[in-house]
């Protein structure tokens, strides 16, 4: 009885250990080796933007406290205030000219034609 049980702790030893054996000769292989590469990656993004979230997190965290600071010495609410100095998103101040007084942008040559067209071309 006792070889028996022997016997099978050996097949199981074996048997794990073979295993074992399998799976790292695997992670040696070039797409082992990239595999674990691309998990180190996505895990180091992962890391990356659950960072950045917290740090996002904070910042806002921080504003609110300083507007509230802000506001309770000088009585004025910078939200307000940001909200009236913030930039406006029509034509004029995303920097397209518009002199014909319609919707339509101004189209400009380039210097190339006009240089065409003073040499006689």
């Amino acid at each position: 009885m006792k070889r028996l049980f022997w016997l099978g702790v050996g097949v199981a030893t074996g048997v794990a250990l073979s295993r074992k054996a399998k799976e790292t000769a695997r992670q040696a292989t070039p797409a082992g080796l990239a595999g674990n590469l691309g998990e180190a990656m996505r895990e180091l993004a992962g890391a990356i933007g659950s960072f950045g979230a917290d740090i996002r997190a904070g910042m806002v965290e921080r504003e609110e406290e300083l507007s509230d600071v802000v506001e309770e010495r000088s009585g004025i609410s910078p939200r307000a205030r940001h909200a009236l100095t913030e930039p406006r998103s029509d034509a004029y101040s995303s920097g397209i000219r518009r002199d014909r007084g319609d919707d339509r942008p101004v189209r400009h040559r380039p210097a190339h034609d006009a240089r065409a067209r003073r040499a006689g071309s």
